[in-house]
This record gives structure tokens, C-alpha cells and sequence, in this order.
């Protein structure tokens, strides 16, 4: 099929990517005219493990393109993908300005019958809005043209992204039209060679909160395994054991029940104040989802919270090494990060950071901690501990996993280590002299 990606974000960039994998044509469009060029030039403006290899390959054999230029490229298009961010508005709600932007655009140049995805991640009702955006274009021109408006979102890991996109465990597929519905199984079919049940169709609405829910369910077990972490500390228990006591039920698992510094990144975040605000925007006060969301600020400043309670309330003099600013290993994406709330803190009592992470740190420095004072940023994760008085770890990446421990008290003024990922086993800490703090014990 020939596919236009509209959007050259995360969410398009894998899914156009992906599907010239399959064998289709795909033209990703995008305003910025110096990404679109540095696209073509195989330089990808994300981190994302085995897409730069994927982009180039489908570069070179010229089934993925990159353009500025929608108009031209929706003539002989089947099937228009809007992918473009739907960053979270103060109320907490989703913008839709680049959505129905887009949408309008589409109806200003489509001159031919169209499929329109929305691959954005959009509340309840867009479909209609986006629907009704084209339609306005198409009534102002005066021309009559036939389109559907599709609901498919996406359900892509940061760091896993194209695995999940070439074997997803489902793809939801939301329209009233059977047309559309059997076009949308077509061009799916191949990632699912034999398994089509896990290719999912129900009405666009449900579609459209499927996204939400399944974000906010996953965020609210984070949450809630978090908050029976510090209700262990409190009471003496353990929460790693814990958590291998609960997970052996199959009707929990042992997924997102690690407990941690809270979760961060692009969709958790704004999914769960997203469906908050559409409850309250139809009268229920969704007080559960408000709780997870309540939980999860908390959980951010847990390991600051420890810092300050063995260092003392004013840090003045006191300098930490940081390893890990992403807010999850496998990215280089710094939204909602723990590490931006524990680092502003720190630093306000007075303290120093040494920061260290493999892929991060340009976007901390560059943005997300940019102008912070007191931060300074290491490229080596021993180098980064010389002097420190003590290590905090809040992204648990593979090379955190087994690090040498004797070049890390060597590194140290003190043996002193904070774990915001519960990454290491405690009595062997103990073992080799560390004084060691992690999340849901004493």
C-alpha cells in the first residue's frame, strides 16, 4: 500500500519505519524542514534501539521517504497516518491543536477517497472532531470526496519499539466501516501470520479508550506497588520478597510491580491526567486514577527523601553521583523523569551532582535540566563517582547491572549507595562494605 506518515515524532517515525519493513511505499511528513533533511541523511533525531539500521535500509531500497510536502504525496496515498504529538494541556487534557491542524490540511489536499488513522493518542471523540475538521475543508472547496476516519492506537514500549511494532501482541482497530476495517486488516495482516486474532475491531470510541485505560492500568499498578513499598518500610517487611510473594499469582504477574522512583516518560503521565479530565469533563470523579497519579509525585522525591535524612536537610558541600536521567533504561527520553525532580531538589539544599547516563544526557543538559545550577555531567559511569560522597541509581540500564563494585568504593569518598531500582541484592551490598538504601525496606 502507499502510506503517509504525518508526523516524524516517536509514534511515526517506528510506525513508518515499520511498515516500509513490510514491503509497503511510506512518506513521512513533517513542518521541520532541517529534521526532514537530516531524516534522508540516515540521522535519526531519537534514540530507539534498531531503528537507525531499519531507516537506512528502507532509505536505500526507497520504500520510506521523508518530505515537507503533504499535498503532493496524499494523491496516490491510501491510507493517511496522523501521528503528530498531542502534548498535555494545564487542565491536564490533550491538545488537539496539531491533530485537527493536520486534519484540516488533509481535507485542504486530498483529492481522492482516503483512509485517516488517528495514530495519535487522543481522548475520546477526536475521531468525530477530526472527522468533522475534514469535512469543513472538503464543504469549503465545494467537492465531494469519500474518506473514513480510523481509530488505531499505538501501544509501543520506549526502547522496545520496533519489536513491538513487527510482533505485537495486539493491534486495536477502531471504524464503523467494514470497508475500512477489512483495508486496516490488510495492511496489518503481515505482522500477524498466524495469529489474526490479536488483530482487534471494535467501534472508534472504545478504540480511543483503550489507550488511555491500558496506560492508566499499568500506571496504577506502578502506583500501587510503590505505596506498599514505603508502607514496608514502615512496618519492617520487605517489599522485594513481597513483590515474588504477589507476582507467583498469575492473576497479577510479575510485570510493573517493581517497586521504584515512579514512572515518568511521554504516555503514563499525560494518559492518566487525560482520562482524569475526561471523567471530570463528564461529571465523575475518578478518585482511583487520581490517587495513582497522586502516588506516583510522591514516589519521585522518595529517594531525595533518603538522601536528605542521612545527609541532613542543608547538602552544602555534599556532592552525588547519579547514575541514569532517562526515565527508563533502552531510551534517551527525559519526560516526567524521576531524576529531574531529585536533581532540582538536591541541588536547592545545596548540593552537587555528577551526573552520568549512556544515552540522556544531552537532554538533560540541553533541556530538561538546562540552566540548573550545581549539575555537571561525566562520561564514564566510574569516573562519574570520583569524590562523590555518595551513588544514586535511578535508571537501572543493562551496564548498571553487574558493575564493579570494588571500582565503585574505590571512586567514593564514602561506600554509600541509594538504589531507586532496588537493582541490588542487599546483604551482598553489605557483604563488601556498602552502606546501602533502596525503595520498601529498612
Amino acid at each position: 500500500m502507499n502510506l503517509t506518515v504525518i508526523g516524524t515524532g516517536y509514534v511515526g517515525l517506528v510506525s513508518g519505519t515499520c511498515f516500509a519493513e513490510m514491503g509497503n511505499t511510506v512518506t513521512c511528513i513533517d513542518i521541520d524542514s532541517d529534521k526532514i533533511e537530516k531524516l534522508r541523511n540516515g540521522i535519526i533525531p531519537i534514540y530507539e534501539p534498531g531503528l537507525e539500521p531499519m531507516v537506512k535500509r528502507n532509505v536505500e531500497s526507497n520504500t520510506l521517504r521523508f518530505s515537507t510536502q503533504l499535498k503532493e504525496h496524499l494523491e496516490n496515498c491510501d491510507v493517511a497516518f496522523i501521528a503528530v504529538g498531542t502534548p498535555m494541556g494545564e487542565d491536564g487534557s490533550a491538545d488537539l491543536k496539531y491533530v485537527l491542524k493536520v486534519a484540516e490540511e488533509i481535507g485542504d489536499y486530498m483529492e481522492n477517497p482516503l483512509i485517516v488513522v488517528d495514530k495519535s493518542t487522543v481522548p475520546v471523540g477526536t475521531a468525530d472532531k477530526v472527522r468533522d475538521a475534514i469535512q469543513g475543508q472538503l464543504d469549503k472547496r465545494g467537492v465531494n470526496i469519500g474518506f473514513d476516519v480510523v481509530s488505531n492506537p499505538e501501544f509501543l514500549k520506549e526502547g522496545d519499539a520496533i519489536a513491538d511494532f513487527m510482533k505485537p501482541d495486539r493491534v486495536v482497530i477502531g471504524t464503523d466501516n467494514p470497508a475500512a476495517e477489512k483495508k486496516m486488516k490488510a495492511l496489518y495482516a503481515p505482522f500477524f501470520r498466524s495469529s489474526m486474532d490479536r488483530l482487534i475491531s471494535m467501534d472508534i470510541r472504545s478504540a480511543e479508550m483503550t489507550k488511555y485505560v491500558a496506560n492508566a492500568m499499568l500506571a496504577t499498578k506502578i502506583s500501587f506497588m510503590n505505596e506498599v513499598a514505603n508502607i514496608c518500610e514502615l512496618v519492617g517487611a520487605d517489599v522485594n520478597k513481597v513483590r515474588i510473594g504477589i507476582g507467583s499469582d498469575s492473576r497479577i504477574g510479575y510485570s510493573f510491580i517493581y517497586p521504584g522512583s515512579g514512572y515518568g516518560g511521554s504516555c503514563f503521565p499525560k494518559d492518566v491526567k487525560a482520562l482524569k479530565k475526561t471523567a471530570e469533563e463528564n461529571g465523575y470523579k475518578a478518585s482511583l486514577i487520581g490517587a495513582v497519579e497522586d502516588v506516583n509525585d510522591k514516589q519521585k522525591l522518595v529517594i531525595a527523601n533518603k538522601v536528605i535524612n542521612r545527609y541532613g536537610e542543608d547538602l552544602t558541600g555534599k556532592t552525588f553521583a547519579l547514575w541514569g536521567l532517562a526515565f527508563k533504561p533502552g531510551t534517551d527520553d527525559m519526560r516526567e523523569a524521576p531524576a529531574i525532580y531529585i536533581c532540582k531538589e538536591l541541588v536547592a539544599r545545596g548540593a552537587k551532582i555528577q551526573a552520568y547516563d549512556p544515552k540522556a544526557m544531552d537532554e538533560a543538559q540541553h533541556f530538561y535540566l538546562k540552566g540548573v545550577e550545581g549539575i555537571s555531567y561525566v562520561n564514564s559511569k566510574y569516573d562519574v563517582l570520583k569524590g562523590a560522597d555518595a551513588m544514586i541509581l535511578l535508571t537501572e540500564w543493562k551496564e548498571f547491572r553487574s558493575p564493579d563494585f570494588h571500582e565503585i568504593g574505590k571512586q567514593l569518598s564514602e561506600p554509600v549507595i541509594f538504589d531507586g531500582r532496588n537493582q541490588y541484592n542487599d546483604t551482598t551490598m553489605k557483604e563488601m562494605g556498602f552502606e546501602y538504601h533502596q525503595i520498601g525496606k529498612k
